[in-house]
């Protein structure tokens, strides 16, 4: 969140297409376990909204569309390849691994569609938890209804928030401006008056 002033500059310059384009890319490839700052992307383009640049329901969508497809291929990878690593026998600690893979078992089986739709706002555990609900089994249709519900709910929040955060900012610097102007105006006159009765 701390680049966010320097994405805000940067996509300022993409042309509406593009900016759905990146959105959609990186909040794609966080979901599906790249480390990427796809709710910065979100909070970007939700921001550049409240400015007219485009459009807030595209950008719901966008984010919605994206976060489910790339939550579904977290969960296909965590569920064909997820316990092949940690089950590897020739790989230290090999029963702590186990231990924690049933443990998380019992997590899912009991919070499992929960751990998804809210994971989806925590940062960290939304780049994981589609890939930890594939490797603990999770049902995929109980994290298909749970994976859509958290993602809607996620891009809804977040880019509304966003959006009149932003016209905030906005309105904010706005008066802030026109009061700093009104300040330096004013000293300017009081400086001039007083400079020309001095010179009386």
């Amino acid at each position: 969140m701390t680049h966010l002033p320097l994405a805000l500059g940067i996509s300022s310059g993409l042309s509406p297409t593009a900016m759905y384009l990146v959105l959609m890319a990186l909040v794609f490839a966080e979901s599906a376990g790249v480390p990427l700052p796809g709710e910065t992307a979100l909070i970007t383009a939700s921001i550049l909204a409240s400015r007219g640049k485009v459009e807030l329901p595209l950008v719901i969508v966008c984010a919605v569309a994206a976060s489910v497809a790339g939550d579904n291929l977290g969960y296909l990878v965590g569920r064909h390849y997820g316990r092949r690593l940690p089950g590897h026998n020739r790989l230290p600690f090999a029963e702590h691994r186990g231990g924690v893979i049933e443990k998380g078992d019992g997590f899912f089986a009991k919070h499992g569609g929960k751990a998804v739709a809210l994971g989806r706002f925590v940062t960290g555990v939304r780049v994981v938890v589609a890939l930890l609900a594939g490797v603990n089994r999770l049902p995929w249709r109980v994290f298909a209804v749970w994976n859509v519900l958290g993602a809607a709910l996620w891009a809804t929040t977040v880019g509304v928030l966003a959006y009149y955060v932003g016209q905030a900012i906005e309105h904010d610097l706005l008066y802030g401006g026109l009061i700093a102007v009104g300040i330096v105006l004013l000293i300017v006159g009081v400086h001039v008056v007083a400079h020309r009765r001095q010179r009386r």
